[in-house]
C-alpha cells in the first residue's frame, strides 16, 4: 500500500494513505479514483476516513458510468469478459444485482446498440440492462464491510478499484459480453428455445449472435478491481 501522504486538505488527520485505507479489497488509489467522480473529492475521502464502513452515493458521467444487471446474468457476462475478452473494470454487488463500472458515455450508447441488435426479440427471457450515466447517481459499497452479515452480502465489492486510472469497458465490449452471456443462457440444458410468432414466416430464433462487433482484442487485464455500486436515488 502506498506510504505517501494524504492530499493537503486532509493532512490535518496526519495519516498516510496506508493508515487511512488499511483494507484488503480496495487501495488508496482506487478510493481516490472513486472520489474523483464527485464535485469535492477531498470531502469524500474525509468522509471515508471517518466512516469507512458506510456506503456513499456518487454521480455518474465523468469518472464512470454504471451498467446494472441481474446477478446471475452479470456473472455470465463477467465470465465472458475474463475468459474470452479484455477483462473488466471495477464491479460491485448491490441488493441482488451486479454493477459494472463502464467508460463514460456507455449509458447513452449501449441502449441503442442493444436495440440495433434486436435485443428483446433475439434474447427472450434475458432481463434488460439498466444504464446509469450523466445525471444519475449510484451507491458505492463501503471501503470495509459493515458489521451485519446481510449488509456485507447486499453491498460489497466483487472487483475493487485498485488504481487512479482503471481500464473501463465501453458499450461495444459490454454488448459483446451481453450477447455471449445470452447465448450461453439459451444453450444451457433445459432452456426453452425462443420461437417466432405464429404465421410470420420466420425461422425460429436461434442463439443470439453479434453481426458487426467482433470479440475485443485481448489486452492486459485491469489490475484495478472493480465493483461498483448501484442504487439510484
Amino acid at each position: 500500500m502506498s506510504s505517501k501522504q494524504l492530499p493537503v486538505a486532509l493532512s490535518v488527520h496526519a495519516l498516510s494513505a496506508h493508515d487511512q485505507f488499511d483494507v484488503s479489497d480496495i487501495t488508496f488509489e482506487g478510493a481516490s479514483w472513486l472520489a474523483s467522480a464527485g464535485s469535492d473529492p477531498q470531502s469524500t475521502l474525509a468522509l471515508w476516513h471517518e466512516r469507512p464502513e458506510a456506503p456513499i452515493v456518487l454521480p455518474c458521467g465523468d469518472a464512470f458510468d454504471v451498467v446494472n444487471v441481474p446477478a446471475i446474468f452479470g456473472r455470465r457476462m463477467l465470465d465472458r469478459l475474463w475468459d474470452e475478452g479484455p477483462g473488466s473494470g471495477p464491479i460491485a454487488a448491490y441488493r441482488g444485482r451486479m454493477l459494472l463500472f463502464a467508460a463514460p458515455g456507455t449509458a447513452q450508447r449501449l441502449p441503442s446498440l442493444l436495440a440495433w441488435e434486436e435485443w428483446a426479440g433475439r434474447c427472450r427471457g434475458v432481463p434488460p440492462l439498466l444504464c446509469y450515466g450523466r445525471g444519475d447517481a449510484v451507491t458505492v459499497p463501503p471501503l470495509v464491510p459493515g458489521p451485519s452479515a446481510s449488509t456485507r452480502l447486499d453491498c460489497r465489492w466483487l472487483v475493487a478499484p485498485g488504481t487512479r486510472n482503471p481500464w473501463l469497458p465501453g458499450p461495444e465490449v459490454l454488448l459483446w459480453a451481453g450477447v455471449r452471456a445470452a447465448r450461453e443462457t439459451a444453450e444451457r440444458p433445459g432452456a426453452a428455445p425462443a420461437r417466432a410468432a405464429a404465421g410470420d414466416g420466420r425461422e425460429p430464433a436461434t442463439a443470439p449472435r453479434i453481426s458487426i462487433f467482433l470479440p475485443p482484442t485481448r489486452v492486459l487485464r485491469s489490475s484495478t478491481s472493480a465493483g461498483a455500486a448501484s442504487s439510484v436515488g
